[in-house]
């Protein structure tokens, strides 16, 4: 009779240990210190802008932006799963958070964020984390480019200095009260917008280590103090910030509301969750490093319940400033503590300056976060995915602009899954054929699967995927390479048990292909099926020489790679 496994208490409990522990015990020294202060430094002087811009974007003051990158970032970087992980709020929140606000008011927003950090922090509790890698691809493109297409549709009153009262929440009506009021347009404030975006774009393609966001927030001042520019600014609409320590802040909150708060929070709670994986995701393809999912989650969690109490944003890691941080040479998660003390400082230092920033270059920091966060390449590529694809990166997508955040991923989801079934029914059909499963063998003289490894040469690793590469799969593809002690100089994905792939599995194959490329590694896939093989060339992953090459059977693969190999070096 099967016995059950036993319940490991210390292990389950080393999923949620901070990685600032597991830096500790391995040895911090003053070198790495100075790197991470420099890495500090250079992420909090790009959050600062940020930060302001993302709160008045979200319907709110631009301190509640500063307080929450102090606060929740400094946790998420004390207690998260990542090394390198920066958090503070982010773009993603913004249809979300000023949704919120109008309907239920500022303390139905703590009250929601309270929410999701209880939900992120029962999820990474229950080990839920290893269940959002299965978040099909369409559906995080869609919600990720309608969030972008919010946001700049957000931006044009600041951008244009329209004369009007609060900006509707709804796309239709957002947009007929810009046309009403389009004659209003303030040419200084268009002024400044033109010059922010100049200022931003010119120095990400001549000097792109340079701090752009807040270059342009200093350039936009100094030229509306320098000609008297009658634009609206910070001090204008919300005062002079307040330069003091964040304090506990909790307004009234509606508890009575609660259930109807409910959809909201845990579209909070899946976003935080949704964007901190893919960020320290994206932090471990640039570091070589692996983070903890769980506990990942359990630190977002907590993050945000702080956030709350000092009556700040929702907030998750960000994948810029993550990257940003890496690039400046931070290695542990003192650089994104740091992060948080630096801002911290700017913000008491600073506070009686910054009520002199034009709305106008807070909207052109915003329009450029909107383009970049539209990820209109992934999109266009997405568009030449399958049909079933294609409709739930446009459904999710045109819910997220024209309706409401929470129904676009219920309903992205919901329809992705029906595609699923609808593939594993043909798969079904497919894989019943023979002749289709052993293209890959069709030659009498290739090896035997026992004798594959005894044949291949030295330097080449091979590796067999059976079964579809469809959206809950594709992330088999995530930890291959580290299951070899030395990386070979080529790798043979065998695919020929690969009946179906679709728009994530391409994406998995192509992040396999850049991070093979990082590390010296060609990549040869093999024996590709009819389907999987129309749906990569529509979707525009070509063959690479001595880079990522595309094979009929094991056999050729194996040729190929010998000749690779044993080619002499140049």
């Amino acid at each position: 009779m099967a016995t059950l496994p036993r319940f490991d208490r210390r292990q389950y409990l080393r999923m949620f240990e901070p990685k600032l522990l597991t830096v500790l015990r391995e040895g911090y020294s003053l070198r790495t210190f100075k790197a991470d202060a420099v890495a500090g430094l250079t992420v909090a002087i790009v959050a600062l802008p940020l930060a302001m811009a993302l709160a008045i974007a979200s319907g709110t003051t631009p301190e509640k932006g500063l307080h929450t990158a102090i606060i929740a970032g400094f946790l998420i970087s004390a207690l998260g799963g990542s090394r390198v992980q920066i958090g503070g709020p982010t773009a993603a929140f913004i249809p979300v958070v000023f949704v919120v606000i109008q309907k239920f008011g500022y303390g139905g927003l703590i009250l929601c964020t309270l929410l999701a950090g209880l939900m992120l922090i029962a999820a990474g509790l229950l080990r839920l984390g290893t269940l959002m890698k299965y978040m099909p691809q369409p559906v995080i493109t869609g919600f990720t480019a309608g969030i972008a297409v919010s946001i700049f549709s957000s931006q044009v009153k600041d951008a244009l200095g329209l004369q009007m009262d609060a900006v509707p929440a709804e796309f239709f009506a957002r947009w007929a009260a810009y046309g009403k009021h389009i004659a209003t347009t303030q040419p200084a404030a268009l002024a400044l917008t033109v010059l922010g975006l100049a200022v931003i774009v010119g120095l990400r393609r001549w000097k792109p280590k340079w701090p752009g966001f807040l270059i342009a927030l200093l350039a936009c001042t100094l030229v509306a103090l320098a000609f008297s520019l009658p634009a609206e600014t910070i001090g204008s609409r919300f005062g002079e910030l307040p330069s003091a320590l964040p304090s506990f802040d909790f307004p009234r909150i509606p508890f009575e509301r609660t259930f109807e708060l409910l959809p909201s929070a845990f579209t909070i709670a899946f976003l935080a969750g949704v964007e901190s994986l893919l960020s320290a995701v994206v932090a471990d393809g640039m570091t070589g490093g692996r983070h903890r999912s769980n506990g990942e989650l359990v630190a977002q969690g907590m993050a945000n319940v702080g956030s709350a109490l000092f009556g700040g944003l929702p907030a998750t890691g960000a994948i810029a400033r993550t990257a940003t941080n890496i690039r400046a040479g931070g290695s542990t998660p003192v650089a994104g503590m740091l992060h948080a003390g630096f801002l911290l400082l700017f913000m008491l230092a600073l506070a009686p300056l910054m009520r002199y920033v034009p709305l106008a270059a807070l909207a052109s920091v915003l329009l450029v976060v909107a383009w970049n966060m539209s990820e209109y390449e992934h999109f266009r590529t997405t568009l030449s995915a399958p049909m079933g694809d294609r409709l739930v990166l446009l459904l999710t997508f045109f819910l997220t602009v024209l309706l409401d955040l929470t129904v676009a991923i219920q309903a992205g989801v919901v329809l992705a899954a029906f595609v699923f079934m609808y593939r594993m029914a043909e798969a079904v059909e497919v894989s019943s054929g023979v002749r289709l499963i052993d293209d890959d063998l069709q030659h009498g003289d290739a090896p035997r699967a026992a004798d594959q490894r005894a044949s291949l040469p030295k330097g080449v690793e091979a590796y067999q995927i059976g079964g579809p590469l469809f959206f809950g799969a594709a992330n088999r593809l995530d930890n291959l390479l580290d299951q070899f002690l030395e990386p070979p100089k080529v790798l043979i994905l065998r695919m020929r048990l690969v009946p179906v792939i679709d728009a994530s599995g391409v994406h998995a194959l192509k992040k396999l292909a850049e991070r093979c490329h990082r590390k010296g590694i060609v990549l040869v896939v093999s024996g590709l099926q009819e389907q999987p093989k129309r749906v990569i060339a529509d979707m525009h992953l070509d063959q690479t020489p001595g880079e990522l090459h595309f094979v009929s059977n094991f056999e050729r693969a194996v040729k190929l790679a010998r000749t690779m190999v044993e080619a002499p070096a140049a």
